[in-house]
């Protein structure tokens, strides 16, 4: 694990909140990977406490397929998390409406597929803080 994330899951309190900077509960074996919030990796992003939030695997991974399929709704949920890395906390308010474009999200693709005949959304894409 990089030392910037382990900084930042200190700095956020992530282990004692129980939860990512998308909401997602924090569950045993978890592992926490580091997202560019502002300037991608692939576009050269650095790995800073200001161009990154903290993300359990199952959540970085959903939010990479919510990029794919409704860039909009990326770019909203992206804004809500540079929000609360300015903060420098987890607002349960950036929290409640990244929430509410994940359901959004859910509604409006619960029926897509994938290659392999495979519902897009995963179940375990479901399980957040504030569940429904």
């Amino acid at each position: 694990m990089r030392t910037i994330t382990k900084i930042m899951i200190r700095e956020f309190n992530l282990r004692e909140l129980g939860y990512d900077f998308m909401g997602y509960s924090l569950q045993h074996n978890d592992i926490f990977t580091f997202h560019h919030l502002i300037i991608p990796n692939k576009l050269g992003g650095t790995y800073t406490i200001e161009n990154g939030a903290i993300l359990v695997r199952r959540s970085h991974t959903y939010l990479h397929l919510i990029e794919k399929f409704d860039y909009l709704k990326f770019c909203y949920i992206t804004s809500e998390m540079i929000n609360m890395n300015i903060k420098g906390y987890l607002d349960i308010n950036n929290i409640k409406l990244i929430d509410e474009i994940l359901c959004e999200f859910e509604y409006e693709n619960q029926f897509k597929k994938n290659v392999k005949d495979e519902f897009l959304i995963k179940d375990e894409y479901k399980i957040r803080v504030l569940k429904r």
